[in-house]
């Protein structure tokens, strides 16, 4: 069993919190948008390195990859409960600026697929570390706290789509932007009160296979297992919902009018973050997660209906917004289940070594996307996707069962 929890929190004055949250928030903005800068232009990017469409799947999947094998180290040493919160997430931020930068002096895919891995590693110092940051400074309305953090994460991810969006930028402006904004979420981390009672000056003892011990034991196990059907949809609906969307519209002006509706599919998930938040902790995280991923897998499944029929544009982002609403709107609260009964001493490498299982798997499914385009269209696309949600809701409910479920704030669901 874990040491009792009450000797290793102590409560952080309420305001000092609320600036904490609000400050991390805004720096993990700012530090996320190089994570789909590339995305968000890769038809630029394809047009000028005369990208082949195998080598076009690298350069998206690299930050993928590269944010697993940086999270994979950086759970393997320790490094979120080593070093001191603050710092490894400026480093990182630092880092994934630069690394997002070198691409404005890249010639080719080759060293565009290699940045990209760079930025994706440097940015598994970042997310990661911010959720256990924020876990130390929150022993109440965690669920909230953890929320607004993925949120944050959330607008990030929408902002190169929405820079892209407004006048159909030139993706040196799209790369140059993200990389500046990056550098100072970087530096704004710094600014970030420390977490109470000293947290961050204990370092965890230096033991590698509590990674894999982390998150496939107990109840930890089996909320892991429901974040992998969570991620099985999310970073493939967010990589190429702006293809699909493009391929729905017609006449001049469809790339920027794409770009413009992914800002606003993804950006919206930031409402649903808060909102799966304030029900997780008021109604129970295994019913929110349940709940979330039932509507999430459900409006893929009207999604292919939609598709397959040739519906409207129109009705079809209205269904893609209320998608972008739920399929993120769970998403913290599995990070908050692993923040409260995981050992506390290693709540830092449990969040990252979870995360990075669940990154591995989007790699799959992002690329599997556009083989099933080709072979059998988007609704196969959006059936498919489907399947982790419904998965996901099923392990959640086990949880809601399992003995573990009675240290999991807001009951058992």
């Amino acid at each position: 069993m874990p040491p009792d929890r009450a000797h290793h929190e102590v409560r952080a004055p309420d305001s000092r919190r609320w600036l904490a949250l609000g400050l991390l928030a805004a720096a993990v903005v700012l530090s996320m948008s190089p994570w789909f800068s590339a995305a968000a232009v890769i038809g630029q990017l394809r047009a000028e390195w005369s990208v082949t469409d195998r080598a076009s799947a690298w350069l998206t999947l690299a930050v993928q990859l590269g944010f697993v094998l940086g999270a994979v180290l950086s759970a393997a040493l320790n490094l979120p409960d080593r070093i001191d919160a603050r710092r490894l997430i400026a480093a990182g931020s630092l880092a994934a600026a630069a690394a997002n930068a070198a691409l404005l002096l890249a010639h080719g895919p080759l060293a565009g697929t290699l940045l990209r891995a760079l930025t994706g590693a440097a940015l598994a110092l970042v997310y990661p570390v911010t959720l256990k940051l924020m876990s130390a400074h929150f022993t109440r309305g965690r669920g909230l706290a953890l929320g607004v953090m993925v949120g944050a994460l959330t607008l990030g991810s929408a902002l190169p789509h929405l820079v892209n969006g407004l006048g159909g930028a030139d993706w040196r402006a799209v790369i140059t932007v993200t990389s500046v904004l990056a550098a100072l979420g970087g530096l704004l981390a710094l600014t970030v009160p420390p977490a109470p009672g000293g947290a961050q000056a204990r370092a965890a003892p230096f033991q590698p296979g509590r990674a894999w011990q982390a998150v496939t034991r107990g109840g930890v196990g089996l909320s892991t297992l429901g974040y992998l059907g969570h991620m099985w949809e999310l970073y493939a609906m967010w990589t190429w919902f702006a293809v699909y969307y493009a391929a729905q519209l017609t006449g001049p002006g469809g790339a920027a009018r794409a770009a413009l509706a992914t800002a606003l599919v993804v950006g919206v998930g930031a409402l649903g973050c808060v909102l799966g938040g304030v029900l997780g902790d008021r109604w129970g995280r295994t019913r929110l997660t349940t709940l979330a991923m039932l509507l999430s897998g459900g409006s893929a499944l009207m999604l292919a209906a939609l598709t397959f029929l040739h519906a409207a544009p129109a009705l079809i982002l209205t269904v893609s917004v209320f998608w972008g609403l739920w399929i993120i709107a769970d998403s913290a609260q599995f990070s908050t289940v692993v923040s409260e009964i995981a050992d506390p001493r290693f709540v830092g490498t449990a969040l990252t070594a979870q995360l990075a299982l669940g990154f591995t798997l989007t790699a799959v499914s992002i690329a599997l996307v556009p083989v099933l385009v080709s072979a059998a269209g988007w609704p196969a696309v959006f059936a498919v996707l489907a399947a982790g949600p419904l998965l996901g809701a099923w392990a959640m409910q086990r949880l809601a069962r399992h003995p573990d479920a009675r240290r999991i704030a807001g009951g058992r669901g």
